[in-house]
């Protein structure tokens, strides 16, 4: 069932979801009657067989990642629930680095990624405490022993990575650590979300990253231009160019003054 739902959400009319209500008889599992928080609900709390011992409802994500192609979809999973008060996204951003299920995983990193696709929130995403994106994009391409980090690059890091040790598991198939290198540039659009990921050290992890798997041109590809975004100058801000204008006093230094756009 949860791969015909997936098969359904390749058309525009599974939408209609949003709107759709179902009477739950389980309320101490299922808080909201809203068809699209049950299956949430299904999906994160089903994934040890606990509600089902039939199902692990893996197969959701795929129908996650398709309905976040959908603005209407991408709203859902960054926006707070009146149910719960809790941003779904933020429910499925552990299911990241479940290496015993590359469905799941693939599912929930592409939702993460087509949720990004909604520059205005990254912000939100990035610094909210409660929802602490990037150690579930970066974390799954961390090495072990902080291989190939100083300790000031390690410092840098998100708390969740900065110890990590002998038993930690990279992310085995080069399709998933692209799609985690995609949403790192879309985190890049905006100047606000490259400077955050500067001062979370992610560009020493991509430069590891890029030695170890150098000879996969996708990921090559990636890394390169996530290097250019993250290392590159920036452009002064307008409140920079101003106070390069108020410095200057004299019609001779006026002429000097190049316009930044």
């Amino acid at each position: 069932m949860c791969i015909l739902l997936t098969n359904l959400a390749k058309s525009d009319d599974i939408l209609g979801i949003f709107d759709l209500t179902i009477e739950v008889k389980d309320k101490e599992v299922f808080k909201s009657q809203k068809a699209m928080d049950i299956l949430m609900d299904l999906f994160v709390k089903g994934s040890t067989r606990t509600l089902n011992k039939y199902a692990n409802y893996d197969y959701l994500s795929y129908f996650f990642a398709d309905i976040s192609r959908f603005p209407k979809g991408r709203h859902y999973f960054v926006t707070e629930q009146t149910y719960d008060h809790v941003v779904p996204l933020s429910k499925l951003l552990v299911f990241t680095e479940k290496y015993d299920s590359k469905t799941r995983r693939e599912g929930v990193c592409s939702t993460i990624k087509n949720s990004l696709f909604d520059t205005e929130v990254h912000m939100k995403l990035l610094e909210d405490p409660k929802i602490n994106l990037l150690p579930y994009i970066i974390g799954p391409f961390a090495y072990a022993n902080n291989k190939g980090l100083d300790d000031e690059e390690i410092f840098d890091l998100p708390e969740e990575l900065q110890l990590l040790g002998d038993d930690k598991q990279v992310e085995p198939l080069k399709e998933l650590i692209a799609i985690h290198l995609e949403s790192l540039l879309l985190l890049c659009v905006n100047r606000s979300g490259r400077e955050y990921l500067r001062g979370k050290s992610v560009y020493p992890l991509i430069r590891e990253l890029h030695k170890n798997h150098g000879e996969d041109e996708l990921i090559e590809e990636l890394c390169d231009r996530l290097v250019q975004m993250l290392m590159r100058d920036e452009a002064p801000s307008n409140a920079e160019v101003d106070a390069m204008h108020s410095d200057d006093t004299s019609d001779e230094d006026d002429d000097k003054i190049m316009e930044v756009v």
